[in-house]
């Protein structure tokens, strides 16, 4: 088990890539990265196990009292697909509700922005490898987990190079496999695994996406 900090997101993905290298040659794999952060960690992995690349977008539903706190997520693959989860603890149906409506809007704006008129990837019957740079609450990670169950895959496994907490723990209840580089339960970030977390834009998501493509073909 890691113990030390990743250079950068793409570093993290090589990292990541050498925990699934037994995935390398599963027919039909496919990597899915959840933007924008996800993504550069994705691609290494994609990259590395001659996977197929794809986001998805997810968007944590923050407290508006303490925006950094989740009281659920949702997540979609395509237009038709979206899934929801909530916190009962701290989830207010009013607030949600406000909250939900506005990062709906961003999520589809998102998947406008980075499938430039692309359909949405396949999901049916396919080894399923679900990539983030880190959990930190695991909101974002459970609804992309509920979004891709929705499309009836093979398989579902959750890869991160950094979780903090027992976070990695609790997504293992929802996924069928999650593997993790580094459970780092002293942490208080996911960018404290990182020596450089600069955030990566929609340019650098579409750029990635496209090289994948490129590579693919």
């Amino acid at each position: 088990m890691r113990t030390d900090r990743f250079a950068d997101r793409a570093e993290a993905g090589r990292a990541l890539a050498d925990l699934l290298a037994d995935l390398r040659g599963t027919p039909d794999l496919l990597v899915l990265g959840l933007p924008r952060g996800g993504v550069p960690v994705a691609a290494e992995v994609a990259r590395a196990l001659g996977a197929e690349l794809d986001v998805l977008v997810a968007r944590k539903l923050g407290h508006p009292a303490q925006p950094e706190v989740a009281m659920g997520a949702i997540a979609a693959v395509g237009r038709d697909d979206l899934a929801a989860v909530e916190n009962p603890a701290i989830a207010d149906p009013l607030a949600v509700a406000g909250v939900r409506a506005d990062e709906e809007v961003e999520l589809r704006r998102r998947q406008r922005a980075y499938r430039d008129g692309r359909p949405p990837v396949r999901i049916d019957g396919r080894v399923v490898v679900l990539v983030d740079d880190g959990l930190a609450t695991g909101a974002t990670m459970r609804a992309a987990v509920a979004a891709v169950r929705a499309g009836s895959p093979a398989r579902v496994i959750v890869a991160v190079p950094v979780a903090l907490g027992t976070t990695a723990d609790d997504i293992a209840r929802e996924a069928d496999e999650v593997v993790c580089a580094w459970a780092a339960e002293g942490l208080w970030a996911v960018g404290a695994a990182y020596d450089h977390f600069d955030q990566t834009s929609d340019d650098e998501v579409r750029e990635l996406l496209a090289r994948a493509l490129r590579d693919m073909s």
